[in-house]
């Protein structure tokens, strides 16, 4: 037994120190872009945009960086967030999330109602106020406190605009000015302030958020500038060829965090390619370290390309619990990391105690800038299985429901139990890419419920059905590049969506789900 000991202890102490010497990129995979952070303690919150998707902007906490467990949302009630018959990839735009005596602000942009505004709390697993709207305009707002005064910048007009507000009414108290125009690259934007060594810097992102976004730098001893910019610009891109074949792609809209131990940090959006040039997850949070000396310029990573397996040196690992791969639909609370489209008809859904979540089918279909009856969780990797059992009841013909694989309306493929006539039923493989809408396979099935599973591939989504639960049937596959970003357009990623909709107003069908599957490939 000592032997043993003794062999196993130096694995042991191996073991501890490679996982507080490198870590897995991204840190939040799945479409979870334009990250901010904000350090409270030895605790750390995060947060993302979420355009069309209620609740709004996901909350996460840390102990590590590395690890990430979402605790809601900061936009849960429709007051803060209206959403309603908003086109795909409009909505929230980019937050920052900042803490300052005791209180959490997160500021964002409603792009398409209200503009810029925040919400604050003292309690981040609690709600949030409602909104104070800003006058300064343009997007991805960013709060700087600083001896008693709120400083506010965004990008109107393309350039970077700095105005100080009254933080407990959202008034402007001085007109906004251009202190950056950035280096060139279109679409300045993503600003954060920070200050360190006697120094302001601003921190921007430019080029796009595809594959030629960059993340650049400027400082200035006045808050006002003259901002200088960076020699060594840009301190983060992967368009250079020495990143040109990385998985990792369209790196930017950076955050900088200083954590408890001393050292730099900086989180950030990039995306992972599948099946050549396209992308689906969407863009998702990164994490690199930096060496930011006195005086001088941050570099982060050492000035190479961000690695899926990154090795650096992290604070003390301290991992959640792994989440079940199995949601089961009777605890509404526990399962934050679904959403609905838009602003929901709440009426639609019955979440129970005990028993299935029920879906009621309505006239509102995928494809309309309106809210059908429909939730979805992100896809978070390229090789996945998600399964699911379905029942449609009541329903007249057609009436269906079923597991989507969503990207935006007019960009999804189904797999769907419809009522056709004589009270039959029959499964059906659909996909809808632009104008295209086509019935793949449409099988009779005489089961009450089925199971219904999607694999996801580099290059394919592979959709089988099972009667028993034990034995499936491949019934199609459908191409991954047409749900791409590339093809489709927008600002977000794949959910994996269940949904009931129905060709009659006065219909009651509805959809019953007990759980939902979801696990990466082995």
């Amino acid at each position: 037994m000592r032997k043993s000991l003794i062999f196993l202890l130096p694995l042991f102490v191996w073991t501890t120190l490679t996982a507080q010497n490198s870590y897995q990129n991204p840190v939040i995979p799945g479409y979870h872009p334009d990250p901010s952070v904000c350090r409270v303690g030895d605790d750390y919150y995060l947060v993302n945009s979420s355009f069309e998707y209620f609740p709004g902007v996901p909350l996460f906490h840390s102990k590590d960086l590395v690890n990430w467990k979402q605790i809601g949302h900061c936009l849960t009630r429709e007051s803060q967030i209206p959403l309603q018959d908003i086109p795909a990839s409009m909505g929230i735009f980019a937050p920052t999330i900042r803490y300052h005596e005791g209180t959490f602000y997160m500021i964002t942009t409603n792009v398409t109602k209200g503009g810029n505004f925040y919400v604050y709390t003292n309690d981040p697993y609690g709600e949030w106020s409602e909104p104070i709207y800003v006058r300064q305009g343009g997007i991805d707002p960013s709060l700087y406190f600083e001896d008693g005064k709120c400083y506010l910048v965004s990008n109107p007009e393309n350039q970077i605009m700095l105005s100080e507000i009254d933080i407990t009414t959202g008034e402007l108290l001085t007109e906004p000015r251009s202190i950056w125009g950035g280096t060139g690259g279109r679409y300045p934007e993503g600003p954060h302030l920070y200050k360190k060594d006697n120094w302001y810097y601003l921190l921007i992102s430019e080029g796009g958020t595809e594959y030629g976004h960059k993340v650049t730098i400027a400082r200035s001893r006045s808050i006002y500038g003259p901002y200088e910019s960076n020699p060594a610009n840009p301190i983060l891109t992967h368009i250079d060829a020495n990143a040109q074949t990385n998985p990792i792609q369209g790196t930017g809209h950076a955050d900088f965090i200083q954590v408890h131990d001393g050292s730099w940090w900086v989180v950030f959006l990039a995306f992972r390619p599948q099946s050549g040039t396209h992308h689906l997850l969407g863009r998702e949070t990164f994490l690199a370290p930096v060496e930011w000396k006195e005086g001088e310029w941050p570099v982060i990573n050492g000035g190479e390309p961000i690695q899926l397996e990154m090795q650096a040196k992290t604070l003390p690992l301290q991992p959640f619990q792994t989440p079940e791969s199995r949601t089961w639909f009777n605890d509404k609370e526990r399962n934050v990391e679904w959403n609905y489209l838009r602003n929901p008809h709440l009426s639609n859904y019955h979440w129970p105690e005990n028993g299935a979540l029920r879906l009621k089918a309505t006239p509102v279909q995928l494809d309309d800038l309106a809210s059908p009856t429909f939730i979805g969780r992100r896809q978070q990797h390229i090789n996945f299985q998600a399964t699911t059992a379905i029942r449609l009841k009541k329903g007249k013909e057609q009436d269906e429901a079923g597991l989507t694989v969503y990207m935006r309306d007019h960009y999804h493929y189904d797999i769907l139990i419809k009522q056709v006539e004589n009270g039959k039923q029959t499964l059906n493989l659909r996909y809808h890419i632009g104008n295209l809408i086509h019935t793949e396979k449409e099988i009779p099935v005489q089961a009450e419920q089925l199971y219904v599973r999607v694999t996801g591939e580099n290059d394919w989504y592979r959709f089988s059905y099972s009667e028993d639960g034990v034995t499936y049937q491949e019934i199609g596959k459908m191409d991954t590049r047409l749900l791409s970003t590339e093809t489709a357009g927008g600002f977000t990623g794949i959910m994996l969506g269940l949904y009931a909709t129905s060709a009659s107003p006065d219909s009651q069908a509805e959809a019953e789900i007990e759980w939902f599957d979801y696990q990466p490939a082995r």
